[in-house]
């Protein structure tokens, strides 16, 4: 919004010409979405607990983790609520990247609410049925799919780009919206399966998605996209906008959820947040570096796949819980340190990820 005003604006002052850098747009969506949830939260943790909106704990679960009974849940709507003026503030409304990437994280976040709603209110650990939440996930992913192969402005925005070969893009042709619908539902899911102790998928996120950002960024800068030798993408430098809101709100988030957490993201923030990263992932045209820096959503989602496909084979079960961060807390690894040992992971596989930009 203030992107166009601000073409207005420097015909008073030439200084607001400032607001037309990404660079700079993308600092204050950092500061807007931090600041807006630190100011926020408390009082909607307030609510939260007046309304008795809280945590219902898996029977199943740790032992540790009955004591978390209680605690304030669907604080995601913080997230989002962040996450959406900031981008909405500082980001460029006529680039149709922001729109796809912002209505799929909102539509997801739609999608955990009700799950959320049922959770805390029909006292349901289940939530909403899995068929109905894989169905709306399935919709809202192939709506978004398409709508980003319809409106790819050239074969660089539809080809897949494979990590450590200089020249290697492949065209897919319609097969791109298959992988997309996947990659979307995928990394919301993962992300989902990952939310499961305090601070631990919120503080990777954010790391996953300013890589995806800065890359994006690249993408849309024809100086950086021709050094780097990756796709141009015309368009694709403003998703680094809601990048940084999703950082700013993720940090400003992490405030009040880290351990001991004082409120809980829920689903409403889990599967939204998931998705926006494959979103990013897909615009920016690097979903193969999203499977390698969001590995800790990978492997938390495969451990829960090798846990039901084992059980259900042989009767046996390869880890002690599903997903892989239960199976830490059970082997007596304190909750502190499992959270911090898989911020470490992401942090490496993040650098690892971004290097691969130059590795071809």
């Amino acid at each position: 919004m203030l992107y166009w005003l601000s073409e207005y604006l420097m015909q008073i002052d030439s200084n607001f010409a400032v607001l037309q850098y990404i660079t700079v747009r993308t600092i204050f969506s950092v500061l807007t979405a931090l600041g807006v949830s630190l100011i926020i939260g408390p009082y909607m943790i307030r609510r939260l607990n007046y309304h008795q909106i809280g945590q219902v704990v898996r029977d199943d679960g740790p032992e540790s983790h009955f004591s978390k009974a209680g605690t304030p849940t669907m604080g995601g709507a913080l997230i989002l609520i962040c996450i959406a003026l900031s981008t909405l503030i500082w980001s460029d409304l006529q680039n149709h990247y922001v729109w796809i990437v912002l209505l799929v994280t909102l539509s997801f976040g739609a999608i955990g609410w009700i799950d959320d709603y049922r959770k805390v209110f029909r006292k349901n650990t289940t939530g909403l049925p899995a068929r109905w939440k894989y169905f709306w996930q399935s919709v809202i992913g192939v709506l978004a799919s398409v709508w980003l192969y319809l409106s790819a402005q050239g074969p660089a925005e539809l080809a897949y780009i494979v990590p450590f070969f200089k020249d290697v893009a492949l065209d897919v042709g319609l097969l791109y919206v298959v992988i997309s619908y996947f990659v979307i539902v995928g990394s919301s899911n993962a992300v989902n399966l990952t939310d499961g102790l305090d601070g631990l998928a919120i503080l990777p996120t954010v790391m996953v998605g300013g890589a995806l950002g800065v890359i994006g960024y690249l993408s849309g800068n024809t100086v950086f996209s021709a050094y780097l030798n990756i796709p141009y993408i015309i368009g694709a430098g403003e998703i680094v906008i809601f990048s940084g809101a999703l950082a700013g709100a993720g940090l400003g988030f992490l405030w009040f959820n880290t351990y001991p957490a004082q409120v809980f993201m829920g689903d409403v923030g889990a599967l939204a947040l998931g998705a926006s990263l494959g979103a990013m992932a897909i615009v920016s045209r690097h979903e193969i570096i999203l499977l390698i820096m969001g590995g800790v959503f990978v492997m938390e989602t495969v451990s829960v796949i090798l846990q039901v496909a084992s059980f259900k084979l042989t009767g046996k079960r390869i880890f002690r819980m599903a997903p892989l961060h239960h199976h830490f807390e059970l082997k007596g690894w304190p909750e502190p340190r499992v959270i911090v040992r898989f911020w470490i992971i992401t942090v490496m596989l993040v650098l690892f990820g971004l290097a691969t930009l130059k590795l071809r």
